[in-house]
């Protein structure tokens, strides 16, 4: 072999030749290789852990997509076992399934034994006939309601079914009107053949006449009495369950079913006692359904 600058090692098979060079340099080369070794590990390793284990991706609820509302409005209807009423609540959207609302709402209350009669007696100066009346009936109950109420629904489910479902509850100070229920009755004109119609309310004074059903012509117009009002103040709470054909819509769809609880600090007088063997109370227990419309924003 020609002149080489190093060292030669040889067994009976293999020759190895190890090159001189300083120092410095033999340092740098093997950093080099060892980070490629590394580096190709690396590499190596991941690519071995992709292939055994699969990522699923987490997937997007196509559902709970669009605006996020914050406010809800909504106009009720409601009809109970005696009675009625129509109110307003407004809501502050707490979470998805979380609604605190306030309510506002008027209606009235009637007594069990409330059944309506009509003599259909002809009316020769009006034209009409007599208005249907309910015998025995001492005053109208109208009641304003107000209070602070919550609705949650159950879970996201139902939604996809169509129908959100949840439950509904609230409470607060209501205040009774109390307003005389006035009747029309026939009088005998004294010294004639004559009758006259004349309006009365019953004042405890005038049981016989006030339910001599013979005697009655039909009840008096709405206005009378209006002059008259008491007021009577109370509570008043509901529960109920609650279904939503838009709760995570623009607009308020929806419908309840509960129970509602009323009650005042005295006796309502509704019904004459004893008259149609009716009992007067301070609360009232009714079942009713609700149809809420309203919008969100």
């Amino acid at each position: 072999m020609g002149a080489f600058n190093g060292y030669i090692f040889q067994t009976s098979s293999t020759k190895f030749v190890f090159q001189s060079v300083n120092q410095s340099q033999f340092k740098i080369v093997m950093i080099k290789h060892i980070l490629t070794c590394i580096s190709f590990l690396l590499l190596t390793a991941t690519v071995v852990s992709a292939q055994s284990v699969t990522f699923q991706p987490r997937q997007l609820n196509t559902e709970n997509k669009g605006l996020v509302y914050e406010k809800e409005m909504a106009f009720n209807l409601r009809l109970h076992t005696y009675g009625w009423a129509i109110g307003l609540d407004i809501g502050q959207i707490r979470t998805y399934y979380k609604t605190r609302f306030y309510t506002f709402e008027i209606g009235e209350l009637k007594h069990p034994k409330e059944r309506r009669h009509s003599f259909d007696y002809p009316n020769q100066f009006s034209g009409r006939t007599s208005r249907a009346f309910i015998f025995g009936k001492q005053n109208n109950f109208y009641v304003l309601r107000g209070g602070i109420g919550v609705k949650r629904y159950f879970s996201e489910k139902a939604k996809r079914k169509g129908v959100a479902v949840g439950i509904s509850y609230q409470g607060g100070p209501a205040l009774g009107l109390i307003k005389p229920y006035y009747v029309d009755f026939i009088r005998p004109v004294s010294g004639t053949n004559q009758v006259s119609i004349v309006s009365m309310k019953y004042n405890g004074s005038n049981y016989d006449e006030f339910t001599d059903v013979n005697r009655i012509y039909g009840a008096t117009g709405f206005s009378k009495g209006l002059s008259e009002i008491s007021l009577t103040p109370g509570l008043h709470g509901k529960i109920s369950a609650h279904f939503d054909w838009g709760a995570f819509d623009e607009f308020v769809k929806a419908f309840e079913a509960g129970i509602m609880v009323d009650v005042f600090f005295r006796e309502i007088p509704l019904m004459v006692d004893n008259a149609n063997s009716a009992e007067n109370r301070p609360f009232f227990i009714n079942l009713y359904l609700t149809l809420q419309l309203g919008k969100r924003w």
